[in-house]
């Protein structure tokens, strides 16, 4: 069975497990959007891909303004689509969550 790691994490609030909030966005002002009905002033740019290696492939960034969430969701759209990870024609999903402090 393959999830994505928003799904995983839907499962997980079902049974009570607490996890950051967030939302799946299809393009960067989507994604800045979902960064803004969050609130706060750091977000983590996921792609959701069924692929491993994710975050050593650049998948996952941190970012520290609502502008910077755009342009990551860009990024990410763009990378992807490269053929590497998908299928060229595939829409890419990405998922903004709330960054913490760790």
């Amino acid at each position: 069975m393959n999830i994505h790691e928003y799904q995983a994490k839907e499962i997980f609030r079902k049974y009570g497990v607490p996890t950051p909030r967030g939302g799946v966005a299809f393009s960067g002002p989507e994604a800045r959007r979902v960064a803004e009905e969050l609130g706060g002033n750091l977000w983590v740019v996921k792609a959701q891909i069924h692929a491993g290696g994710r975050g050593l492939g650049g998948g996952v960034k941190l970012a520290k303004s609502l502008d910077e969430v755009k342009k990551y969701a860009n990024g990410l759209s763009s990378a992807y689509k490269s053929g590497k990870f998908i299928n060229k024609h595939e829409k890419i999903l990405l998922f903004v969550e709330m960054g913490q402090m760790i």
